[in-house]
């Protein structure tokens, strides 16, 4: 029998903050390619433009504006000014590399403001306008931080665990209202801000090694999985943690044994 099928966001729109780099510039043109017209939110304005022009470009549906997650008064009134909203993806994080006992207040208030508070502020917003409206997806950002972490990662380890908590939460609080809050959590992904770790061969090829793949993730394969999770495709997730980390946590990946 035929029937819509379900990966399909056509006739809906989907908002990601973020949109102008890295993992938010894969989700968006990821929900492009699956009918979505994309809302392109971002704190740089030009990036968030040069996002919604690749769309364009590549016959999808896209505009763009400049945003900042930080700000629940606009970010309420840039929602609540879309059409059909299903989805809202928001990538926007920031780390300092620094082991804790080299950590300065204002780094660590830096660190967990945009990561946490940013993530609060969209479960807010986004979760007041979907529950009276009676449904839609939220998609947060965590990481392979929030499970394993390593030297000068704790600050944002302990941003990325609660941001599955704050999902996990949001997720329980919003699903009789037929909204749905999951997390994704991205392993190493080349993206602008990981250039400098790339550019490290050490560090580069133990990172690659630590995987099953054997290499560093795309922003384009995380996008992919956040259309999902948008998506009917993911009608019954809720309140998940999709690890998209080339099994960077399913194994040891130090030594691979004869036997």
């Amino acid at each position: 029998m035929a029937s819509r099928n379900p990966f399909r966001l056509d006739g809906l729109t989907v908002a990601v903050i973020g949109a102008g780099s890295g993992i938010g510039e894969g989700a968006a043109e990821a929900c492009a390619r699956q009918g979505a017209r994309v809302a392109c939110f971002d704190v740089n304005l030009s990036a968030a433009r040069a996002t919604a022009d690749r769309i364009a470009a590549a016959g999808g549906e896209a505009d763009a504006a400049e945003l900042d997650i930080l700000d629940p008064e606009a970010m309420g009134s840039a929602l609540a000014s879309l059409d059909h909203l299903r989805g809202v993806v928001a990538t926007p994080g920031v780390n300092v590399r620094k082991r804790l006992l080299d950590y300065q207040p204002d780094e660590f208030d830096r660190v967990v403001t945009l990561n946490l508070r940013g993530a609060m502020c969209v479960l807010q917003v986004a979760g007041r306008l979907f529950t009276e409206a009676g449904g839609g997806s939220i998609v947060l950002l965590s990481s392979i931080r929030s499970q394993v972490t390593e030297p000068g990662q704790g600050v944002y380890a302990a941003t990325k665990a609660g941001i599955v908590q704050l999902a996990r939460t949001a997720a329980a609080e919003f699903g009789r209202k037929g909204v749905r809050v999951n997390a994704l959590a991205p392993g190493v992904v080349d993206t602008p801000l990981t250039k400098p770790i790339q550019q490290n061969e050490a560090w580069n090829s133990a990172y690659a090694g630590k995987t099953a793949l054997g290499r560093w993730g795309r922003s384009d394969e995380i996008g992919n999985a956040a259309a999902f999770l948008v998506s009917d495709a993911s009608s019954y997730m809720t309140g998940a943690v999709l690890f998209v980390d080339g099994g960077w946590t399913a194994i040891d990946g130090r030594f691979d044994p004869p036997a």
